[in-house]
């Protein structure tokens, strides 16, 4: 009896686990997609500004120069959130993944040592 509580246990056990780790997995993937929501949102309202100036200015945004600056600034933007990008993969690499228990494995061992 003790062998049976102890394999329905383990199998609790694991799918506590997976729930867990999956859990973990969701978050940090939503939290992913709403930065790159954020960074898309920052970057085209930080192009359209300089944008404005350089209309406001005179300046042809598609010179060379005009072209230069929007690509830094773009760059710019965009650097914490690759920064985050990279952290949070990180993350989901370090997140566990939760091992199936065999249990006919154990099981048959055990039957070997009865049998034995």
């Amino acid at each position: 009896m003790g062998q049976l509580v102890s394999d329905v246990t383990q199998i609790l056990d694991y799918q506590k686990s997976k729930k867990s780790n999956d859990n973990a997995r969701l978050s940090v993937l939503q939290q992913m997609a709403k930065d790159e929501q954020a960074k898309t949102n920052l970057v085209k309202k930080a192009l359209a500004t300089q944008r404005a100036k350089f209309g406001a200015a005179g300046v042809n945004a598609s010179s060379t120069s005009a072209g230069s600056v929007l690509t830094r600034l773009r760059n710019e933007v965009a650097q914490p959130y690759a920064d985050k990008k990279l952290a949070n993969l990180e993350k989901l690499k370090n997140t566990k993944t939760t091992k199936k228990p065999n249990l006919l494995k154990d099981w048959l061992a055990r039957f070997e040592n009865i049998v034995g």
